[in-house]
């Protein structure tokens, strides 16, 4: 899958081949909404807060005796039950919302997010951006770039671009992140995503499959081979323990 490079004036220059492990990763739906449903309750921090009756303030002491009065029953002023009291499993500012995934599950979650923004055709490469600090030339830009103006628009640099920063956050709708911070929400939010330099690189680099370490420098293909060196291991070991055990033994006394 390729997609359409321009240049820093608006104009394409060529092509450019997206890798395959990121853009044309099979597209599971149900993870990526949980992989959204975990970031947004990660982000969330509970502000309401009932007080229970050990947080009112008030007496403890009962209001009137048990009996003989006629009128019904009461304890402490700051029952639940009585008005100005405390509140019964109300809202609590320490709630935990904390969701978690494995590393590898929100990996292919984005990798999907970005292979159905690819199939939707919605993601172009920019060679660079070395413009002023100025809304009007980061403006100017997108107007030349095919593009939708007034939808959400997402940049993806390879690291912290300054200019671009500050320019992207006076537009409604223009976000500007690095690499190494893409997420599913902002790209599935996004209408367009613009790619910039070797941002492609450095995202295949952190969220691409990463090769697992050799072991013992020999790489074992055969799972029954790999099974019979690690038995092998086991016995030498039990072996070892045995004749360390039976050198310690003291020898009897004649």
């Amino acid at each position: 899958m390729t997609i359409d490079v321009f240049t820093a004036t608006g104009t394409k220059k060529g092509t450019l081949t997206l890798p395959k492990s990121l853009f044309e990763a099979p597209i599971r739906m149900g993870l990526m909404h949980q992989a959204v449903i975990m970031q947004q309750s990660n982000r969330r921090r509970p502000i309401a807060h009932a007080k229970t009756r050990g947080e009112v303030q008030g007496s403890t002491r009962k209001l009137y005796k048990q009996k003989g009065t006629g009128r019904a029953r009461r304890g402490a002023i700051r029952a639940p039950l009585l008005r100005g009291g405390g509140k019964t499993f109300g809202p609590r500012s320490n709630a935990n919302f904390i969701k978690e995934m494995p590393k590898r599950m929100r990996h292919a979650a984005l990798a999907s997010c970005l292979s159905l923004q690819a199939k939707q055709q919605a993601i172009i490469g920019l060679e660079q951006y070395e413009g002023a600090k100025k809304t009007k030339t980061l403006h100017q830009l997108l107007s030349k770039l095919p593009v939708t103006l007034g939808r959400r628009i997402l940049f993806v640099t390879p690291s912290r671009n300054e200019s671009l920063f500050y320019s992207s956050r006076n537009i409604p709708g223009v976000k500007a992140i690095t690499a190494n911070y893409l997420n599913p929400e902002d790209v599935m939010n996004a209408r367009n995503i613009i790619f910039v330099a070797d941002a492609l690189k450095v995202a295949e680099e952190t969220f691409g499959p990463k090769q697992r370490p050799v072991i013992s420098g020999q790489k074992f293909e055969d799972p029954e081979k790999r099974q019979a060196i690690s038995d092998k291991k086991v016995l030498k070991a039990k072996v070892a323990k045995v004749t360390k055990a039976s050198k310690s033994k003291p020898k009897p006394k004649s």
